[in-house]
């Protein structure tokens, strides 16, 4: 069946699509932790039932993204020891230590937090409890910093040296290979990514309710504050995906000659190309609707400055246009639909009609899911981008796969998608009916069943320390607002 194909093309295919899966789940939940913690730490200053019972709404579909973006990785894990096991060896000295610190620092703390966190509620101090939260909050940030790191790494490699082995070898500093040229940019960028996609879908699902029943305070505040976060985030994130991009363009120049479709050097200023057809074979993108000298004005800041293209790059150097130069404009594209979502949300509040104007609250339902496409595409462009190498510049990606046949490649590839849509596909759809209830007063958290977790034989739980008789009590120094703000 797989006889014809190529093995590394499979390869990449499979690190593709496990890779796309897996992302979609921590780019939800690392904004969602903080959105959480938010949620509590509001709860907790005011006393507002409101505040907690989005919290323990969105508590449940937390836990379940979280547990989907957990088993999702663990799979991406196994493929450098099958599909990639050159690079493991070669880079292993450098990269093996960077995943470690992952799991020794985040991992480890979220597993030491997430069962406080969901179930710890009635049997800890409210405090005890925030900072529980806290902390799976700090994790999935941690765990984000040592993959970019990684990743980073293997786009700008430095402080590295060359075994006699011909491996990567740490070199004098590990400081230099942590906070490599990219990775400051890469780390900010994608972080805030993620908190704007979970922005976004806290405002559909706010919006979904809206539409059903404009009095339901519930989704009111969760559309306010995602709303709020488009607002004053996508704002910064264009600005920070700006710098990224000329961060790129100084130590990953032909990436942003393949995004920008420069197929020709420009001596005198090279045109912005808003929308055409790459034509790799003819080196020119057919059909191009340009701004003159607009992209010199971009990256160089400057109408007239030279930007060389990828004439003087050599053809099996170049990375695939058409794929780079369409993922790059559909990132750039929702950043900007999601700046004008949180324009138009101002104008909305401006006007006292936020929770009025159901066209508005349409689209927020239809750009609910905009934040999982933008940072598909957004890695697409990091990825395909560096290809043809797997370390840039310096171990092309068809010497990093493992002696494999197709036909074993191409199993497997076929195992994971059969069982990835029928496991994620179910959790997905878990996820969704979760958002398809409204939240209401009174709501609840991470059920645990009727009697609780099974417990060791013998062990008595103590008694809870949470303030009032159950989950729901407020802080004994606050009282419940009847307003719903």
């Amino acid at each position: 069946m797989f006889e014809q194909l190529d093995a590394l093309l499979l390869a990449r295919i499979q690190f593709a699509f496990t890779v796309s899966f897996h992302f979609i789940f921590p780019a939800f939940s690392i904004g969602l932790a903080s959105y959480l913690a938010v949620l509590e730490g509001l709860w907790l200053k005011t006393g507002r039932q409101l505040y907690l019972d989005l919290f323990k709404y969105w508590l449940k579909i937390f836990a379940i993204t979280f547990a989907m973006g957990v088993v999702s990785g663990i799979v991406m894990s196994y493929q450098f020891g099958t599909n990639w096991s050159k690079f493991s060896d070669i880079a292993g000295p450098v990269i093996g230590p960077l995943m470690a610190y992952e799991v020794l620092t985040a991992f480890f703390l979220e597993a030491g937090f997430l069962g406080v966190m969901l179930f710890g509620m009635n049997k800890v101090g409210r405090k005890l409890h925030f900072a529980a939260t806290l902390m799976v909050a700090v994790g999935t940030f941690i765990s984000a910093f040592w993959i970019l790191s990684v990743n980073s790494w293997m786009q700008t490699p430095v402080g590295y040296e060359i075994g006699a082995n011909g491996q990567f070898l740490p070199g004098d500093s590990w400081w230099n290979i942590v906070f490599n040229p990219s990775f400051p940019y890469r780390l900010v960028h994608t972080v805030i990514a993620a908190y704007l996609t979970t922005a976004f879908v806290v405002g559909g699902v706010g919006a979904w309710h809206l539409l059903k029943d404009r009095a339901n305070l519930h989704a009111r505040k969760m559309f306010s504050m995602a709303m709020w976060m488009a607002a004053i985030v996508a704002p910064i994130q264009i600005f920070a995906g700006d710098m990224h991009g000329l961060n790129t363009l100084e130590h990953q120049p032909q990436k942003v000659m393949a995004m920008e479709g420069h197929f020709d050097s420009h001596p005198d200023g090279a045109p912005l190309i808003l929308f055409g057809i790459p034509n790799s074979e003819e080196k020119r993108v057919d059909y191009a609707l340009e701004i003159p000298k607009a992209s010199s004005l971009i990256l160089k800041h400057d109408l007239n400055a030279p930007l060389a293209g990828l004439d003087t790059i050599p053809d099996d150097e170049e990375p695939p246009v058409g794929i780079v130069f369409w993922s790059f404009r559909i990132m750039v594209g929702i950043g900007f639909a999601m700046l004008g979502m949180g324009l138009w949300s101002l104008f909305a509040r401006y006007r006292k009609k936020l929770y009025d104007w159901r066209i508005l609250h349409k689209a927020a339902l239809v750009m609910a899911p905009s934040g999982f496409v933008a940072v598909l595409a957004g890695w697409i462009t990091t990825e395909v981008g560096r290809q043809p190498y797997v370390i840039y510049n310096l171990l092309r990606t068809a010497d990093a796969a493992s002696p494999l046949d197709a036909p074993a490649v191409g199993a497997s590839l076929l195992a994971f998608v059969v069982v990835y849509f029928a496991v994620f596909g179910a959790g997905v759809w878990y996820i969704l009916h979760l958002m398809h209830k409204p939240p209401h007063t009174g709501e609840y958290g991470v059920k645990r069943g009727d009697k609780g977790p099974i417990r060791t034989a013998g062990i008595t739980p103590g008694p809870t320390q949470n303030p009032g008789e159950d989950s729901d009590t407020l802080p004994r120094d606050h009282q419940e607002a009847t307003d719903g703000r």
